[in-house]
């Protein structure tokens, strides 16, 4: 069963890039990651729109980001409790609680930066989860 139930007319991958710009200048310290939130297309694959006021709680509520930045220390633990095994790398479809994190705004995409241990896993499509 293929995972998107979304249509999307451009990868969301390319999407958010393209909207944040140039983030060179943006660096974090420590574990944290700056995971850049997923806000679903209007149409559904089954032809349904979304309202705006729909798309506007993803931002909100939504469980699903792009990794598209990360501290020098993310991801590395020395006691080998947290990440034993698991690599995860800018570019990363992830998935956390949306209580969690700080929510920003990055050239005006929503995003939240986040503890690296508060990410609970990794998806290969946004979509695959909600």
């Amino acid at each position: 069963m293929p995972y998107s139930r979304m249509t999307h007319d451009v990868d969301p991958k390319k999407v958010i890039h393209d909207e944040l710009g140039d983030i060179s200048d943006i660096e974090l310290f420590h574990n944290q990651v700056l995971v850049a939130i997923y806000v679903r297309p209007e149409k559904t694959k089954g032809g349904l729109y979304l309202t705006s006021n729909v798309r506007d709680e993803d931002k909100w509520q939504g469980k699903v980001g792009l990794i598209i930045k990360a501290g020098s220390d993310a991801f590395k633990d020395d006691t080998g409790t947290w990440f034993q095994g698991i690599t995860l790398d800018v570019g990363d479809w992830v998935v956390f609680r949306p209580s969690d994190g700080w929510q920003i705004s990055v050239h005006g995409v929503p995003c939240r930066i986040l503890s690296d241990t508060d990410i609970r896993g990794r998806i290969p499509a946004p979509d695959a989860v909600w």
